[in-house]
């Protein structure tokens, strides 16, 4: 490994674009001098949490601390847990934002505001390969979210190999995944260093605002995304402008909804594969082939238990958690996740097999299995499945999954839900799944049919499309986000027939912010309207009647 890497590589000239703003192009001389205003701002502390909604803020944010020699924190959650947790074992840490801190118990350093463009070309600085710039955390999905403690060297030699496998130098990358995920943070972040890619500085959402950001930024350009998002996106039936390839990672995609992305978009898609501990590690065209391509330098080895990562940007030798069949020293097949592998009644399949496909069966718009907490031992261990599935009954979805799988592995019980407590990420904590069953004290899910409660919950998306005008500095959402949400927020609830034909009596009391919680009261007002109520902890935020109608 190299003793020392630019902050900056494959961007020799000062006019080289980073990325992309609403207002036009960042040019490497002007980020570098935006890195060395922020760096001279931070504090003292040693650690950093990043929470830099803005992609390019982030990018900054990172760069001036790891000029400074801090180290950025990166985990993938940021409840009240997770924070004191981090401030125990950090206490000097302090928090970089864009917007504001809503309840993140940190001592605070706004991003400054945007500066004139500079005069002169700029010097790159050099950063030593053995720096450590970055914690990175597991996703907390199966468990206790863990440390790995993330070096300059490597991830230079990873960013290069991501970049060199495919094409991105000179492409504009416009990502749904936040920069502090691991996979948005290589492949929306590192490869803007290191890869001679730029990035868009927003993080769209809805599929109207991922359309449009791929309209903002200038070809080729590409769309990096996970299953998730991409399902949301091809359902919606937009336009979308062309892109030079699409890019996918968090979670298996299945071969039917990578030949209808690439079809919808006249694109290859590709699939990342990797995992925090390593990093990317391999990468494959899932149209073509079901064989994954290792990365750069990238080796694996056979253990007593499974197999290890080690070589290029691995640093050591890294156990790998997923059942692997090498079918050459470059290319293995994978089978899924050793924690995946689920035996019933001495028949064997992975959870990732049954979520692909719970997903297949039409009608349903999100899903997954997952197994419960251990049973006694003289119990028969069942599966479990929350659905988001509005016009299935429990007997119209079992049967539909009767024909695609064993009848050991239906899930007992089915529970139905109006949407997955997805993280940013796309990812599913097993806590937030366990959380939705019935007999827990958090269940909010139905089991064996449909919800219907009059009781909707909803997270305001920190990163939500409106905050970044509405307004810059004190976000606040506008009432009509809010009006939107409490008429999708309405299934199950119409009477049988009814349609919503119009708004009355819309109140608004508090402001809402980035990350705030809200439950949506309904109650019938009359024949021809339901009324709602919105309210966070023990405040009402927003109220009003939607009237009704019969449907045409």
């Amino acid at each position: 490994m190299r003793q020392a890497s630019c902050l900056l590589t494959d961007l020799p000239a000062p006019d080289s674009i980073i990325a992309w703003l609403p207002a036009g192009p960042v040019t490497r001389n002007q980020f570098l001098a935006d890195v060395r205003q922020l760096a001279g701002q931070l504090p003292e502390g040693q650690h950093v949490l990043n929470i830099c909604h803005n992609r390019y803020h982030f990018l900054v944010g990172l760069a001036a601390a790891i000029v400074c020699g801090k180290v950025s924190l990166l985990p993938s959650s940021l409840t009240p847990n997770t924070v004191t947790r981090l401030r125990h074992d950090a206490p000097d840490l302090f928090c970089l934002h864009d917007t504001s801190l809503d309840d993140i118990d940190l001592p605070g350093i706004p991003f400054p505001p945007a500066r004139a463009p500079v005069e002169g070309i700029l010097a790159v600085p050099e950063i030593p390969a053995d720096q450590v710039v970055a914690h990175v955390f597991t996703s907390g999905s199966t468990g206790t979210a863990l440390v790995h403690r993330k070096t300059w060297g490597s991830l230079v030699i990873n960013a290069l190999s991501e970049s060199e496998r495919l094409g991105a130098r000179g492409c504009t990358l416009v990502g749904t995944v936040p920069p502090q995920h691991m996979y948005g943070f290589e492949s929306t972040v590192l490869i803007c260093l290191h890869g001679g890619a730029a990035c868009w500085s927003g993080r769209p959402f809805y599929p109207a605002d991922i359309s449009a950001a791929l309209d903002a930024v200038p070809a080729p350009r590409a769309l990096v995304t996970t299953p998730f998002h991409l399902r949301t996106l091809l359902e919606a039936g937009l336009r979308l402008p062309p892109v030079d390839f699409l890019l996918s990672a968090t979670a298996p995609l299945s071969e039917e909804l990578a030949a209808r992305a690439e079809a919808a978009c006249g694109a290859p898609l590709l699939e990342i594969y990797g995992c925090t501990e390593t990093g990317q590690l391999a990468s494959r065209r899932s149209t073509q082939t079901r064989a994954w391509q290792l990365l750069g330098e990238v080796t694996l080895c056979a253990t007593e238990t499974g197999h290890a990562a080690q070589g290029g940007h691995v640093e050591g030798t890294v156990p790998i958690g997923d059942v692997i069949e090498l079918v050459d020293e470059r290319h293995f097949l994978l089978h899924g996740r050793n924690a995946d592998q689920v035996n019933i009644a001495g028949k064997r399949t992975s959870l990732a097999y049954l979520n692909q496909q719970l997903l297949d069966v039409p009608g349903v718009t999100d899903g997954v299995f997952f197994m419960p907490d251990a049973e006694p031992d003289d119990h028969a261990t069942r599966l479990c499945a929350c659905v988001v599935a509005p016009g299935h009954t429990r007997q119209s979805l079992l049967a539909a999954l009767r024909s695609r799988i064993d009848t050991a592995f239906l899930p007992r019980p089915l529970v139905f839900v109006e949407r997955l407590p997805r993280n940013a990420a796309s990812k599913l904590p097993r806590a937030d799944l366990l959380a939705l069953l019935p007999g827990t004290t958090a269940g909010t899910g139905t089991a064996d049919t449909p919800a219907s409660t009059r009781e909707r919950h909803w997270r305001v998306p920190a990163a939500h499309s409106a905050f970044p005008g509405h307004f810059p500095g004190r976000p606040i959402l506008p009432g009509v986000v809010l009006i939107d949400q409490a008429i999708q927020l309405t299934d199950g609830l119409l009477p049988a027939g009814c349609v919503i034909r119009g708004l009355g009596n819309a109140k608004f009391f508090e402001p809402v912010g980035p990350g705030t919680q809200l439950v949506f009261n309904y109650a019938p007002a009359s024949a021809k309207a339901l009324a709602f109520e919105v309210r966070t902890d023990d405040r009402v935020v927003a109220s009003g009647s939607l009237t009704l109608g019969q449907q045409t």
